[in-house]
């Protein structure tokens, strides 16, 4: 994520308070001043920044606490509950109901990616039950009917709009109506947006805001605005009632620490995040895990929830009982890698376990990671049943090797690199007995309806296995991230 760095800095300012030999007010301060300097450097607005570091302070007080507590631990909860505090405004967002028509406003400046936002927002509430539609209001920009039209057609989304009518107000309400009589309980409003604040899009704004009275209006920012985020969300919350907080492009290479100011801007809360381009690439954003993830401290939850959206119910006891008996073959880690893929980039899958932090990931070779997955998918899929199924990699001899590099249209190389990995994560599983101890961490019903078990340490152990390796290299030569 854009924020990777600046978690990255913040773990290490809390880190080195731990390594400490004697823990005074210099090195807490010096702590505070380094975690200023990280949320600055990421376009944090300065008040923000100033006001929470006074609270810590206020908090903390090192000659208050008594002798015994732990005044480590007593920072670190001070600084996560003042950054939760900057991205939960304390209020919920307006709740959807299932079978009573919500109407969803969405504004925005023009490249925020408001109307991919849309569909994506859509296609989410789709999977879970309801039935969206599509309102394209949007008449000042050109193509913009056709960009929704094509996202929409393809997320399988009704939608309404016009080549012909030029007022954005017409166009809502008609399609807010239409939709109601077809009985959709989402309806989705995408309005115009310009280049930059003017009084014809808030004007325009409050004319579609005020025709459809809409039940939520979200506001969708782009991560990369960086100190301006305070000032256009404040300008957007001040023209109509922003309900909710959207932001895009949290896979790019921007600070993107400017996106927090926006929460404290409109006093509301920050709801989903784009992660990329796809309509699988938007996550459901929650205060307390991000900010864990942020500090390095993992989020379980996160975790399952990914695991459970990856695997098919159905394919679960299938896994166990292979698992159980030691029979860990290719075709295991084929499907392994296949629900590793749909979670999306590696590095935001890792930064859910704790301990683990996205600047471990090689810079740049994210791309290079899901390719090399991809590649390894090519050549399984060249390869016989009886290969795939087989737990002794010997079965693969020279001859084979070379039917399954031409096959896939791979070298001979890539063939033996991908075997090579596969033995490696075999000779993991069999010793999984010295990492019995994550499971203990996991809720039951978290592990009930999740992974099978021995997939969970192998997956979950990564962080206790760096330690044991002494080095991240070995882990990122499994997950395909590292330099050979």
């Amino acid at each position: 994520m854009v924020l990777a760095q600046l978690g990255g800095s913040i773990s290490l300012a809390l880190r080195q308070m731990n390594d400490a030999t004697i823990f005074d007010q210099k090195v807490l301060n010096e702590c505070l001043n380094n975690i200023a300097r990280a949320l600055l450097q990421a376009d944090v607005q300065f008040k923000l920044v100033s006001d929470m570091l006074t609270n810590i302070k206020q908090i903390v007080n090192l000659d208050d606490i008594a002798a015994g507590h732990n005044k480590r631990k007593i920072i670190q909860q001070a600084i996560f509950k003042e950054l939760c505090k900057i991205l939960d405004p304390g209020k919920p967002s307006f709740t959807l109901m299932k079978g009573k028509p919500s109407v969803v406003m969405f504004v925005g400046l023009q490249g925020s990616g408001k109307t991919t936002t849309c569909t994506k927002y859509a296609y989410y509430h789709h999977k879970k039950g309801w039935k969206p539609a599509l309102v394209c209001a949007d008449t000042f920009r050109a193509g913009a009917f056709d960009q929704l039209k094509q996202n929409a057609t393809k997320a399988k989304i009704p939608f309404y709009g016009s080549y012909t009518e030029s007022d954005p107000v017409r166009i809502a309400v008609e399609g807010v109506e239409r939709f109601k009589k077809e009985n959709c309980d989402l309806i989705i409003v995408d309005t115009s947006g310009r280049h930059k604040q003017e009084a014809a899009l808030f004007e325009e704004m409050r004319q579609v805001s005020e025709a459809t009275k809409p039940d939520l209006v979200i506001f969708v920012m782009d991560s990369s605005i960086g100190q301006a985020a305070f000032d256009q969300a404040q300008a957007f919350k001040q023209s109509v009632s922003v309900g909710a907080v959207i932001v895009t492009k949290m896979d790019g290479h921007a600070k993107g620490g400017g996106a927090l100011s926006a929460v404290a801007a409109t006093k509301s809360p920050v709801i989903f995040i784009g992660t990329g381009e796809h309509m699988n690439e938007f996550e459901v954003f929650d205060a307390k895990p991000f900010v864990s993830r942020l500090l390095g401290m993992g989020d379980w939850s996160g975790f399952m929830d990914k695991i459970n959206e990856a695997v098919p119910i159905d394919q679960q006891p299938k896994y166990h009982e292979k698992l159980k008996e030691g029979k860990f073959t290719l075709r295991i880690m084929f499907e392994f890698v296949q629900n590793i893929l749909q979670m999306g980039p590696i590095g935001q899958f890792l930064s859910n376990i704790p301990g683990f932090n996205e600047e471990l990931m090689p810079k740049g070779n994210e791309k290079e990671t899901q390719a090399k997955r991809q590649r390894y998918m090519t050549m399984m899929d060249s390869m016989t049943n009886e290969e795939l199924d087989s737990c002794d990699p010997k079965i693969i001899n020279e001859s084979r090797i070379m039917r399954i590099a031409r096959g896939s249209g791979r070298n001979l190389r890539e063939v033996m690199e991908m075997l090579e990995e596969y033995k490696r994560i075999a000779k993991m599983l069999s010793n999984i007995s010295a990492l019995t101890g994550l499971t203990r961490n996991l809720s039951a019903q978290a592990t009930s309806n999740a992974f099978p078990p021995q997939m969970l340490k192998l997956m979950g152990g990564l962080q206790n296995l760096m330690k044991q390796m002494g080095s991240t290299k070995d882990m990122m030569g499994m997950l395909g991230g590292g330099k050979k």
